[in-house]
């Protein structure tokens, strides 16, 4: 099969398409997928660089839509013919990937492929950041950093669903008219405006109950300066650099905050627990109560060309690649 590998860490360059990659089979538990849609991720950016290392040759990519041509033993669904989405598994940008069937979700007929693509990673990431790590609820105020990037849309767009008036932050006006677009109460330019004081304005001084941040070092302290007491710092990115490290007392003395750095894969440990989510951005997007914006697609081939769009953070949706 042709699967785009990486053979030296570094630029978009090193996507390279190779021809005559084997084809691997379903062991037990897993499917095989013929991928169409697939997506692209700034984690798939972080492996090419080895900034998250693994082991060379390998083929970028973590979710794809694509049909079901083959199962392992004890695979009952989904099954052969079946349009699925999975996440949550490398090796995506081939004409065939074989995943564990627990990560895959049958896609509604409804529902395109493409807009299955763009949701359900960054839709995944989102729904157990916004139910789990901490619980979004009505009359709440919660801040999301990124609020235009991928998992901060669906953010943005799963606290407006429970009633939550939600601050975000963004570096350009057309990203602060989109997320004001999808719901967001108070819109903050954080190259130009504090948004602690937006947080000050919107409680009356109280606090945040929650912030969301995939930014890190430049956002992470702030970020406790701006919760209420027994307020929640969620962290589940550092793309503008590691946080700091704090003494947990910091903690205590800022109001009994709660600090968690979550991870997808320990939110998705069992097949229902993967479909339940799935089928509940499914019905998001079908309903119209949940958007999946598609920034661009490219050809299957153009993946240097993807990757140089996604790191010059221009982009305002998912970026996908498609077989031709």
């Amino acid at each position: 099969m042709k699967a785009i590998r990486v053979h030296a860490h570094g630029g978009p360059e090193q996507l390279r398409v190779d021809d005559g990659v084997p084809v691997t089979e379903p062991a037990a538990g897993e499917i095989r997928i013929r991928t169409e849609v697939i997506g692209v991720n700034y984690v798939d950016v972080h492996h090419r660089q080895g900034v998250f290392p693994v082991p060379l040759p390998f083929v970028p990519g973590m979710d794809a839509v694509g049909t079901v041509d083959a199962v392992g033993p004890g695979v009952t669904q989904p099954a052969v013919g079946d349009r699925v989405v999975y996440g949550e598994v490398p090796g995506a940008y081939a004409e065939f990937v074989t995943v564990p069937a627990r990560l895959a979700a049958v896609v509604p007929d409804r529902l395109d492929s493409g807009v299955a693509a763009a949701a359900m990673l960054q839709g995944l990431t989102a729904h157990y950041l916004a139910h789990d790590s901490h619980r979004i609820i009505k009359d709440q105020v919660v801040v999301v950093h990124a609020a235009a990037g991928g998992v901060g849309q669906f953010l943005v767009q799963f606290a407006k669903r429970a009633g939550a008036h939600v601050i975000g932050t963004v570096s350009t006006d057309e990203k602060a008219e989109l997320i004001a677009d999808l719901g967001a109460d108070t819109v903050v330019r954080y190259d130009r405006e504090d948004f602690r004081e937006a947080v000050r304005l919107v409680t009356d001084g109280a606090g945040a109950d929650a912030v969301y941040d995939s930014v890190g070092k430049p956002t992470f302290l702030d970020g406790l300066d701006s919760l209420r007491p027994r307020g929640t710092l969620v962290v589940y990115g550092r793309a503008g650099g590691a946080p700091d490290p704090i003494d947990p007392f910091l903690l205590v003395r800022k109001g009994s905050l709660r600090l968690t750095w979550p991870s997808l894969a320990d939110h998705v440990r069992t097949r229902e627990e993967f479909t339940a989510r799935a089928d509940d951005i499914f019905a998001g997007l079908l309903d119209g109560t949940l958007r999946a914006r598609i920034d661009r697609e490219y050809d299957f081939a153009d993946a240097p060309a993807a990757h140089t769009h996604l790191e010059s953070r221009a982009g305002l949706g998912k970026i996908l690649l498609r077989h031709p």
